[in-house]
């Protein structure tokens, strides 16, 4: 594959000035308006229903929230005739068969309610610290990792990468107000294995090249190894972002917001290894002594 020569370097001031504003605009947007979390964590009601024939959801969404029912999500269970409904209005016993009468009342095909239960708001409270503690967790590994497989510097701009994409993307979905539930939630640690693979890819060549290219100055060096791995990093991505369309647009209502928050991760993952890994490099001062091992110490035997 031809190597290329764009200048990406050139840009990153300016880039860093765009990441700089979506970061701000993200972390303002959560501040304000938070995360718009579903009934993993929030806690509300699941109904679960059969129909003699496949229904369409979107009647039914729309039938429910007609009738007055909040923050309906309806999805598909198990086979095409299952249909789970989860909503956050407060559990009663009886609210299984009101939800039934309601659905029964559109008197298309036939149905008939299999279970209704409460999801706690405590457990959608621990599933939500916990998953917030496995992020953490899972960004010190890496930085441990990078620390050790490279250099501290290294380590510094690649846990920075990381964050900076997991706030755009969380960003995004508090923006928009978009259901943040469980799946996206996987979504988003799952952004943070590609976008980590993509700039360890992005920085092992950088490392060789300043052990080939040693005379080379540092910004030319990086600018030099992100043009070599461009055509990885591009097939790589649009590969995924086409299998992750064609979840979002065929995938029905349970991975909708998955496929979604892997989109927006992918793209925002792959800008980051190109640009915002590599800038934090430049503006850490790094050469290649900082990858060359230290020197052993000398010493004399000391006669008697």
């Amino acid at each position: 594959m031809k190597v290329t020569n764009i200048p990406f370097m050139a840009m990153r001031k300016v880039v860093a000035l765009f990441s700089f504003v979506l970061v701000l605009i993200s972390i303002g947007s959560m501040a304000t308006k938070g995360l718009q979390f579903g009934l993993d964590f929030t806690g509300g009601t699941l109904v679960e229903v059969a129909y003699q024939e496949a229904p369409k959801l979107d009647d039914i969404r729309n039938l429910l929230a007609m009738n007055g029912y909040e923050d309906v999500v309806v999805q598909n269970f198990g086979s095409p005739t299952d249909v789970v409904v989860r909503m956050a209005n407060a559990y009663t016993p009886t609210l299984g068969d009101e939800v039934l009468v309601t659905l029964q009342n559109k008197g298309d095909i036939a149905v008939s309610l299999q279970r209704s239960e409460f999801v706690g708001a405590q457990v959608g409270e621990e599933l939500r610290e916990q998953g917030g503690l496995g992020m953490l967790l899972a960004l010190v590994i890496v930085m441990i990792y990078v620390a050790v497989r490279f250099q501290f510097k290294f380590s510094v701009a690649s846990v920075v990468a990381l964050i900076h994409d997991v706030i755009i993307t969380l960003g995004f979905f508090s923006l928009f107000e978009i259901e943040f539930d469980l799946t996206v939630l996987a979504a988003v640690l799952a952004v943070v294995g590609y976008s980590l693979n993509d700039t360890i890819v992005v920085c092992d060549r950088i490392r060789e090249n300043f052990r080939i290219m040693r005379d080379t100055e540092s910004y030319d060096l990086v600018n030099e190894s992100i043009n070599q791995t461009l055509g990885r990093t591009l097939i790589t991505s649009l590969t995924t972002l086409f299998v992750l369309v064609v979840l979002f647009i065929a995938g029905g209502e349970a991975i909708h917001n998955f496929s979604l928050a892997l989109l927006v991760g992918i793209v925002i993952g792959t800008y980051s290894s190109v640009f915002v890994a590599a800038n934090l490099l430049l503006a850490m001062n790094v050469k290649k002594e900082d990858l060359m091992p230290p020197p052993k110490e000398e010493f004399e035997d000391e006669l008697p």
